[in-house]
């Protein structure tokens, strides 16, 4: 991890400290269909990031899931990032008003150690966000737009959300999108076991739900397909209860389907109306954000679609227990975004603490020369010695003050900066 001290500028600890922020849309105010409009694809998380590094944006990262869409950088105004997510995204400022999260500094930082240990999960307690988060980093890290500071929170993040899962029962039981697709099926369908279940697209959440309908179904007529047959085939290795279906007889497929399971992650509808039948009843789970089934479909009477708000809305006793343990989650979560506002701290006065020692250095060797001249056998060693150990009390004492937690660190900066008359005031941050 790179150390603060290895970093030259300080106007950059500057803008850090006041202009941290993190804009999006999630489940918490926007529906499936306008978060379908935000997300943004990979290829333009890609572009918006190069963007932003061509533009001296210093630290940026973009997420993008079923549930959310969110930016998190530093900028002089959020609305820096808002037109960015409005650029490679299908939304608008207007649309994004209404439904908008836009956190700021603390608020942000607390939101992202909640967010990365569950307990901002549509669904309390489902660490999938985890693992996006973590290659939601490394995408930046690729492309160049991550800095110390990202480094250390989201280190901070992963160890908070570690021991979240370790400690808590807030991950007790299975559930997730893909594992609520499932029960669904157990609940709303009477001889579940017999249906011909299609699984279309071997995403992440593809694989999910194969491996959670072997593990809570006894059906063996669960077909999988997927654009790339050469994935299907690898999977099916090792799940030999799973068909491998082609491709190209998707449409013969999904005709032969009593459930169809959509999990292609697209930008576009991958089910039209001209794969569905329309002389059987079907049931249709889009697991994927944007919608994947086309609205068209929605109108034929025989088909009936779910799509991942109403999967989300699973409030059993599994989530009765998970809601117990948000206290403890909690405790756990301040306890590192303490840990992470120290170094922060410490970072920021770091800088003042050394300009002030090298202002009383001065002054230490002015008087040495000083005194040097009009006592005769002056002892300098012994005076630079017995000087030195003042300096380093001295900073000592400042040192402790400026990590008392009722400490405001930037009038104590001003205070120092007038009694010594060091230049303090152009290198500390501002207070969050």
């Amino acid at each position: 991890m790179t150390d603060f001290l290895e970093e030259d500028s300080m106007t950059v600890e500057k803008k850090h400290q006041s202009n941290l922020y993190n804009i999006g849309v999630s489940y918490k105010k926007a529906d499936a269909a306008i978060r379908g409009k935000f997300s943004i694809s990979k290829e333009n998380q890609i572009a918006l990031l190069k963007e932003a590094k061509e533009n001296g944006v210093d630290g940026i990262f973009v997420l993008s899931t079923c549930n959310r869409t969110e930016i998190c950088g530093f900028a002089e105004h959020p609305f820096q990032l808002i037109s960015m997510l409005c650029k490679y995204s299908n939304g608008s400022v207007e649309e994004f008003v209404n439904v908008s999260n836009v956190y700021k500094n603390n608020e942000a930082i607390n939101h992202l150690f909640r967010m990365g240990t569950g307990l901002d999960s549509q669904i309390l307690g489902d660490y999938e966000i985890v693992g996006q988060l973590r290659q939601a980093f490394k995408q930046a890290k690729k492309v160049g737009t991550t800095n110390a500071y990202f480094e250390r929170l989201l280190n901070h993040v992963m160890q908070a959300s570690k021991r979240v899962k370790n400690e808590t029962k807030l991950s007790s039981g299975t559930t997730s999108v893909s594992y609520a697709a499932v029960q669904y099926i157990i609940n709303n369908l009477s001889n579940y076991n017999s249906k011909n279940i299609l699984v279309f697209g071997l995403g992440k959440m593809g694989k999910h739900t194969c491996k959670n309908l072997a593990e809570y179904t006894q059906n063996t007529s669960v077909s999988l397909i997927n654009r790339t047959e050469e994935k299907v085939s690898e999977f099916v290795k090792e799940h030999p209860l799973i068909r491998n279906a082609k491709y190209d007889d998707l449409i013969a497929e999904v005709h032969n389907a009593d459930v169809l399971i959509v999990s292609t992650g697209a930008s576009f509808p991958t089910i039209t109306k001209e794969h569905v039948p329309t002389d059987k009843e079907l049931l249709i789970l889009d697991l994927s954000m944007p919608a994947n089934v086309a609205k068209e479909v929605a109108e034929l009477a025989n088909v009936t679609i779910v799509n991942v708000d109403e999967l989300s809305k699973i409030t059993d006793e599994t989530l009765a227990v998970r809601q117990q343990e948000v206290p403890v989650a909690e405790a756990i979560i301040d306890t590192h975004n303490q840990e992470f506002q120290e170094w922060l701290n410490h970072r920021r006065f770091t800088p003042a603490i050394t300009a002030l020692k090298e202002s009383l250095q001065t002054i230490q060797q002015d008087e040495i020369a000083f005194h040097k001249k009009k006592i005769k056998d002056f002892d300098e060693e012994q005076a630079e010695m017995l000087t030195s150990r003042f300096i380093q009390k001295i900073t000592t004492q400042f040192v402790k003050h400026l990590k008392d937690e009722d400490t405001s660190i930037n009038t104590s900066i001003e205070v120092m900066a007038k009694v010594f008359g060091a230049n303090l005031e152009t290198i500390h941050a501002e207070d969050n």
